[in-house]
């Protein structure tokens, strides 16, 4: 006897697209035909003619718990990514206090996260100047990859985050390639970007555009050479995160083709919205690297059309209303997005640009739960976890404040019209969320590791 049937839908089954029924059983895919008899089934789940994809993978999330639960925590930013469709996250080792950078501080953040997850959840460690005698032991501890910042990053305060300098990238991708680990890189050039905002401030150039020439596409395109020339010697397997210009794309795309092991993850944020929204929307848009100009923009479209960006992110990084005041140089730099992941970019992607739904699935599922070693996740397929999106394509809605479920509820999507619609959220088997009902589980999402 099956727990769960799902019938009724167009089933996203890797490079397949057809109607199907899926059986459930013990939170797995464990039987796909073009008929289940319902009758073979405890619970019976109708798609309603909706597409059936694998639940999103969200490898890029920043939930700020424990230290700063008041920006978002565990359970609100959780309720955020199963509204959005995203059945599993892996969340990054800031902007928590103190953040993930070694055993302890690790255990401090499964300790926070204990029975507050509506989905499942996996955690980075940090790679900082002041840990590189504690990356092995945390490499060993459970983490799912590493992570640094090329750029300025951090604050005074005892236990928050820090840049690396070159010495210890270097060194650190030495250790992790022993221990065949993943490294994710935020590609900023330090010197660069700290320089041109300090030029930019004392002038009193403070718009949208003078933010955005504070941090050039040339800032992103040198920090990605340095990366990847540290890769090549050291033969530490690479991951650029957020990238934001078809430069880095093309840049990364021939390390690739060279033998490089790298990939590269963008975001939803750099195809909806440009500097011109940005001047628009102001400090709720703001992110680091920065929304492009228009043509910009583009380039980068055609690149992920194309197949050359490996998959997508939310790089949700949430923060009080108050940090958000100010010009866009003072305000915090960071997009709340999670919870439009899968409806936003199907609508741009799929419906208004062609994107094959099995590109799709490839971009928001499989391709990062195989890059993370995550060997359930990501894909319909007999044996796998039973996680799932349903997205109607018939149904249109305006995005309101009321929608939104992260603990400080602004997001620069606010009253934009989305042409279509989750539907339901379904993790190993039980629906954690619906659009009629909202969350409708307890916080049953478990550490992937």
């Amino acid at each position: 006897m099956l727990d769960t049937l799902i019938t009724g839908g167009t089933v996203v089954l890797g490079d397949d697209v057809r109607a199907a029924d899926i059986g459930v059983k013990d939170g797995k895919i464990h039987m796909i035909a073009e008929s289940i008899p319902s009758a073979l089934a405890k619970n019976v789940l109708q798609a309603d003619g909706a597409y059936v994809l694998p639940g999103m993978v969200d490898s890029h999330v920043h939930l700020s718990e424990p230290g700063r639960a008041e920006w978002e925590g565990f359970e609100t930013g959780t309720k955020a990514l199963a509204a959005g469709g995203t059945t599993t996250y892996v969340e990054m080792p800031l902007n928590a206090l103190p953040a993930t950078t070694n055993r302890d501080h690790l255990q401090l953040k499964l300790e926070a996260a204990k029975g507050k997850n509506y989905v499942d959840y996996a955690f980075y460690g940090g790679l900082t100047p002041s840990n590189l005698h504690e990356i092995e032991e945390l490499a060993d501890a459970g983490v799912l990859a590493f992570k640094c910042f090329l750029s300025t990053c951090g604050s005074d305060e005892p236990g928050d985050f820090q840049n690396v300098d070159d010495y210890t990238l270097f060194k650190g991708m030495e250790l992790l390639a022993s221990k065949g680990q993943l490294l994710c890189i935020h590609a900023e050039n330090a010197e660069m970007t700290d320089g041109l905002t300090e030029e930019k401030i004392k002038a009193g150039a403070l718009s949208a555009y003078n933010y955005v020439d504070s941090r050039p596409i040339v800032a992103e395109v040198e920090a990605v050479s340095r990366a990847l020339h540290f890769a090549r010697e050291t033969g530490c397997r690479l991951h650029l995160v957020h990238i934001s210009s078809a430069q880095a794309v093309d840049l990364i795309q021939a390390a690739k083709a060279d033998g490089v092991d790298v990939t590269l993850e963008s975001c939803p944020h750099y195809f909806a919205l440009n500097a011109d929204d940005l001047a628009e929307i102001g400090t709720l848009a703001k992110c680091q690297p920065p929304l492009r100009y228009a043509n910009e923009q583009e380039a980068l479209w055609d690149r992920l059309l194309h197949g050359e960006i490996d998959w997508l992110t939310s790089d949700h990084s949430p923060c009080t209303p108050d940090l958000k005041e100010g010009d866009l140089f003072s305000a915090w730099g960071g997009i709340s997005g999670c919870q439009n992941n899968v409806d936003l970019m199907f609508d741009l992607a799929v419906k208004q640009r062609g994107l094959s739904l099995s590109s799709f699935a490839k971009l928001i599922a499989t391709a990062p739960a195989r890059r993370f070693g995550l060997t359930h996740k990501g894909e319909i397929a007999l044996g796998k976890d039973a996680d799932f999106v349903f997205v109607d394509p018939n149904q249109s809605y305006k995005l309101s404040t009321e929608d939104l479920y992260y603990k400080n509820p602004h997001s620069p999507y606010v009253g934009r019209t989305i042409d279509c619609r989750v539907t339901r959220t379904v993790l190993r088997g039980e629906t954690v969320y619906t659009w009629a009902e909202g969350i409708t589980s307890n916080a049953r999402g478990e550490f992937q590791h």
